[in-house]
This record gives C-alpha cells, structure tokens and sequence, in this order.
C-alpha cells in the first residue's frame, strides 16, 4: 500500500463549549481524489482551515509529506480556494491573478505565461479585462480555482469548489478537475453535492455533525451500505403531503427531489406493482416509473435518517 502524503491524526476542535470536529482520522494517497461529503454545518471547512494551517485544532495533528501544515516548505506546495472566493472586486480578474501572482513570488514572465493559460483552461478569457464586481458567482469561483492554481501546487484544496455555478459549468469544472488529477495533482475537496462526490472520489468520507460516519470508495459504499434500487417516481405536480404519506407505507426513508418521489427499496419488483395499485386507488397521477441505482444521498440517509440537503 502506497505512503499517504496527508495524515490526519484524531483532530478535535472546539469553540469554547462547542466541538466542531470529534476525534477526525484519515490518510490520503497521492494523485488521488478524496472527498469530505457531507451537509452545510458538518464541520467540513473548519476541517480543511486546520489541514491548510490557517485554524489550529483543539488537539490531535496534520502531517503533510511528514511535515507541519503551517511549515513553509509545506505551504508551498498546496493550492487552496476557499468557500468563499477570496477576489478583490475593484481589479479585474486579470489584476487578480496578477496580484496572487506576486504574492506567490512568481516572476513577472512567467506569471503572465501562467495567467493566459490559467484564464484560457477556466473560460475566463474573454472576462479578464472586466472588474470582478460584474463577475457571476459562478465566474468568481472559477478565478479563485485559478488563483489556487497559480504556483502549480501538488495539493490543491477546494472547498465546495462548484457552488453558484449553474450546471452546465459544473460539469465542466469536474472535467477540470479530473483534468488535474491525470497531471499528477492530489486533491482533497468538501462538498455537500452527492454527484460530485460520486463522480470525482476515489474515496468518500461522509462527514456529520463533526464525525466521520464511515469512508471507501463511492461504489464500496453504495454497495455496503444503500438500498439496492431505488425506485424514481416522477409525478404530474409537485408531491403533496398525502402523497408522501400514501408512499411512507412502503419505505420511511423517502425522499423527494421536486416532482419526483423516491423510494429507496431492497424488494422492487415486489414493490412496483403495490405502488401502481396504491397510487391508481388514490387516484395520484404520475408520468413515468423507474427503477434507478442507489446513490450516496441514499447512503447519508440510511446512516443519518436525513438528507443532504433539505
């Protein structure tokens, strides 16, 4: 088995009488992609504010290559976007990175060799002459992915790296960071969306309530611990009360995600024909039935009894 490159060793962190974090362990392999799942509030950014250096634990320790994280050996080698873009709205974004660029102690050349290419690979190209204050959120998020970029760390930290970006540029924000992987990078993220999770990791810890529930690989987890279907019920209107009532007869732990009511079940072909027959009876219209994988939302709420989100 290969030498972990980041160790986290039994971290506590407490505010005054609050524990945010209790007795967190985990290692991660280099070149790897390791993400902390879990919901807002779990304790995941204050985790990785301790694994960057920036929050000292309560107790426990970080060992990055064997070293401290506040180590400046250490610090040059990770890359860390923060939850919130840490950009200054009164410079465009090509002033931005120029900044960082600096602070990074990157010569003038080479930073603007950098810059192009970092504005050309996050589609910010055509933005870059225009002030930060008229980016999207989304646009805001890809500058501080760039910004983390800049001195070609080995470990590039993110931290719920794709929230405010509308679909279609989340996905091409995962592309990037696999990208980034298949270049040798080590990445760690937080994020409370199952799919990225899900299509990203090569191991998922889910994190709740400031404990590690359970970590493995995403498919190892669905298989441990997830139904083994869930059963996707897309309705004609949003689900009434009296729908999910009627549907809890068959499944308490239920869900739904707009107008669609899912049913996470071990038994679906035994279940389908009870649902049809309920819903005909109830007289409660839907469009279509499916018979889908389960997902890591349906792992949190197997080991929690809620979901990620809502």
């Amino acid at each position: 088995m290969p030498n972990p490159i980041l160790v986290v060793d039994n971290i506590v962190k407490k505010y005054n009488d609050k524990i945010v974090l209790e007795n967190v362990s985990f290692s991660v392999e280099e070149n790897t992609i390791y993400s902390l799942l879990g919901p807002n509030g779990a304790g995941k950014t204050t985790l990785l504010s301790i694994i960057t250096g920036i929050v000292l634990p309560t107790s426990g320790e970080v060992k990055i290559y064997g070293r401290d994280p506040k180590d400046p050996d250490t610090r040059r080698i990770i890359g860390y976007c923060p939850q919130e873009p840490a950009v200054y709205e009164e410079l465009t974004g090509y002033e931005n990175l120029l900044f960082y660029a600096r602070l990074y102690g990157i010569d003038e050349s080479s930073a603007k060799q950098r810059i192009h290419e970092l504005l050309e690979t996050f589609g910010l190209k055509e933005h870059s002459n225009k002030l930060v204050g008229k980016y999207s959120g989304g646009m805001k998020k890809r500058l501080s992915l760039a910004i983390a970029l800049l001195p070609d760390p080995k470990i590039l930290i993110l931290d719920e790296p794709t929230t405010g970006m509308d679909p279609g540029i989340r996905r091409e924000t995962w592309d990037l960071i696999l990208d980034l992987k298949k270049k040798g990078k080590t990445i760690i993220l937080a994020t409370h969306y199952m799919e990225e999770a899900d299509i990203l990791s090569d191991k998922v810890a889910i994190i709740n309530e400031g404990k590690i529930i359970v970590e493995g690989a995403p498919e190892e987890l669905k298989k441990k611990y997830g139904p083994k279907s869930v059963i996707s019920i897309e309705l004609e209107t949003p689900a009434t009360k009296e729908v999910v009532e009627a549907a809890k007869t068959f499944s308490p732990n239920i869900y739904t995600e707009d107008n669609i009511l899912k049913i996470p079940t071990d038994e679906p072909d035994e279940l389908v024909p009870k649902i049809t027959s309920l819903f005909y009876e109830k007289k409660i219209k839907f469009r279509a039935l499916r018979i889908t994988k389960p997902t890591l939302e349906d792992v949190f709420l197997k080991l929690t009894g809620r979901r990620l989100r809502g």
